[in-house]
């Protein structure tokens, strides 16, 4: 797991960004603003959807204080370009298909789901600062609700 203040481990992935434009997104290439960079097990399912469509609800006010959202899933570019189609999501999101980020940033690996131990996606959020230091960590998260909580512990106010 990452600790705050650490450098953030850098990568490139294939993502759609708020437009709908494919591409290669670089995390040296995004640190002109502070990040947000999200973790999500899957497009289109309850949890990741109401997470996603919490953060496309209250991007302005992320972006009116400097922060850039981004979503990591393993799912593909076609899944990603469904997904935010059908919700209007209006920010970047990246595939990971191989989990080799998620895995970098501690986001993957075992966790317990219904009671029994499995490995997946552990459902994260990383703010970065735009020198790339990790600002703050949350692992485990809750969809319904994190992004409340994270409005808080960043002491923004919508």
């Amino acid at each position: 797991m990452l600790k705050e203040g650490e450098l953030a481990p850098d990568f490139c992935l294939e993502g759609i960004d708020h437009e709908g434009k494919e591409g290669k997104f670089c995390l040296k290439d995004l640190l002109s603003s502070p990040l947000i960079l999200y973790f999500y097990p899957k497009d289109d399912t309850p949890g990741c959807t109401q997470e996603a469509c919490d953060f496309r609800d209250n991007l302005n006010i992320l972006k009116s204080k400097g922060f850039v959202v981004i979503g990591i899933s393993p799912d593909s570019l076609q899944s990603h370009k469904k997904f935010k189609e059908k919700y209007g999501l209006n920010f970047i999101l990246l595939s990971d298909p191989q989990k080799e980020v998620m895995k970098a940033y501690g986001a993957y690996g075992k966790k317990k789901m219904y009671g029994k131990e499995t490995e997946g996606v552990i459902r994260s959020t990383f703010v970065i600062s735009p020198e790339g230091r990790i600002l703050k960590t949350f692992y485990n998260v809750k969809a319904k609700g994190h992004v409340e909580s994270l409005l808080r512990e960043l002491d923004i106010t919508p």
